[in-house]
């Protein structure tokens, strides 16, 4: 009886220990995980189902663990270090601010910084929980986690404003192949006209990048987040996210880089509205001429 007696408890422990770990219903959650982010995340089901080949627990492991962090660290290395080398060798474009036409209206104004505020703080963000474990994790990472998720929840519905804005002059045009076959003009110092229209070849594909991988980030950072889809899922769609990620965050950074310092005051014209008549002769050289024919010139 008494040998009945201690065995019994461990016996209905093992019990409740196999009824609570059949299927893949419930998640891992690792103890160094949750102490970084402060709740269950795709990292804390990273090793759920290793060694079964149906499913997408190796690869994602793999990835985790051998590449998404250092391609991340890569790219915010080597990306300003290829800049500041066309700084330091073709230097900052210049042209004569003069004359100044309107071009941005104070609704692009007002969309583009609700827009692109918030979708820096989430790429700044993103990089915090990337980083997480080696940044200490703690409270920082979790602030970083919930900032995350505020500034995505303002980017969505300005990004679809943007979007729809912007839309019809980010097309592609014809000439935009010429313009990448150029590089735009930026590996030589001459100022002579680009093809290019109201937005050029690289702000085009920038806005794309911006707007409809943005799209993919909010979406599939919405299952992440709330865990509303299987293991399996969970594991292609948080290797999406990084991947589109490697994309916006090197684009973001060359974006910042145009913006800001390739060509002189180019960055006044999305604060003010206005960009100086020879800037827009020269690098939009087919709007120019479509302003022109419209008498805005």
């Amino acid at each position: 009886m008494k040998k009945l007696l201690t065995t019994l408890p461990l016996g209905l422990a093992l019990l409740f220990a196999e009824s609570t770990t059949q299927g893949n219903e419930e998640v891992y959650v690792d103890k160094t995980n949750y102490d970084i982010y402060g709740l269950k995340q795709v990292e804390a089901i990273r090793d759920w189902g290793l060694g079964d080949g149906t499913g997408w627990g190796e690869l994602f492991t793999f990835l985790q663990a051998n590449y998404f962090s250092s391609i991340f660290l890569a790219i915010i290395i080597c990306v300003p270090l290829a800049f500041l080398g066309h700084y330091i060798l073709i230097g900052q474009r210049k042209f004569q601010h003069g004359k100044s036409i309107k071009v941005f209206s104070s609704y692009n104004i007002f969309v583009h910084w609700f827009t692109a505020i918030p979708f820096v703080m989430i790429c700044l963000t993103g990089l915090v929980m990337v980083f997480g474990d080696k940044l200490g994790g703690g409270n920082f990472v979790k602030f970083a986690r919930d900032v995350h998720a505020i500034a995505t929840c303002i980017f969505a519905p300005f990004g679809i404003l943007m979007f729809l804005m912007w839309f019809k002059d980010s097309l592609p045009r014809t000439y935009d192949i010429k313009w990448f076959m150029i590089m735009g003009g930026y590996l030589s110092k001459e100022n002579r006209p680009i093809p290019a229209g109201k937005f050029n070849a690289g702000q085009k594909m920038w806005f794309w990048v911006a707007t409809l991988g943005g799209a993919c980030m909010v979406i599939s950072g919405a299952f992440l987040f709330f865990q509303a889809s299987d293991l399996d899922t969970l594991r292609v769609l948080a290797i999406v996210h990084n991947v589109v990620g490697f994309i916006i965050i090197a684009l973001l950074i060359t974006h910042i880089y145009m913006s800001v310092f390739a060509i002189e005051g180019a960055l006044g014209s999305i604060l003010n509205g206005n960009m100086g008549e020879e800037e827009i002769a020269i690098l939009h050289s087919y709007y120019y001429e479509e302003i022109k024919k419209l008498g805005k010139v």
